[in-house]
């Protein structure tokens, strides 16, 4: 199952309730999660797309599945920030489509996947980062982002 099929397999069947619970005053609902990656994989994927046309910096492969570990806790940049506002089950399936529709239009303009390797552009954590660490964070990131999610649905049963 794909990371996104993961995801979107978390969502199955959850209320309106379910989506907007928010189990702390200052934590994201299930509804605010998954606008937060939809909005890191489209700036992920403006990102990608600026380096395959500007770059010519080539960065070297970088430790990134740090991501995984949830005790390190990351602050989200302002620009990928979910809004407070609820949302219903069909607005965050539209955020996440749209993410994906635009990440795969720039990840198919690339004709030698070599180029995702030799270009790079800076990211806000973790500096230059070759355009393929770019694209695989994506999928950490909404991973790190699912166990997330299943905490909220263990505590919002409880």
């Amino acid at each position: 199952m794909t990371t996104r099929n993961h995801l979107l397999n978390e969502l199955n069947e959850l209320s309106y309730e379910d989506l907007n619970y928010n189990p702390e005053k200052n934590s994201w609902s299930i509804a605010q999660i998954c606008h937060h990656v939809a909005l890191t994989e489209e700036t992920f994927a403006k990102a990608i797309a600026y380096g395959l046309k500007k770059s010519n910096v080539r960065a070297e492969q970088k430790k990134i599945d740090f991501m995984l570990d949830r005790s390190n806790k990351l602050k989200a940049p302002e620009i990928v920030q979910p809004p407070i506002d609820s949302l219903e089950s069909d607005q965050i399936l539209d955020l996440l489509s749209q993410s994906r529709i635009l990440l795969m239009s720039v990840l198919n303009t690339v004709e030698d996947s070599s180029t995702l390797t030799e270009k790079s552009v800076p990211h806000p954590f973790l500096g230059e980062l070759p355009l393929n660490q770019w694209i695989e964070l994506i999928y950490l990131h909404e991973q790190r982002h699912i166990e997330q999610i299943k905490e909220i649905k263990l505590l919002a049963k409880s």
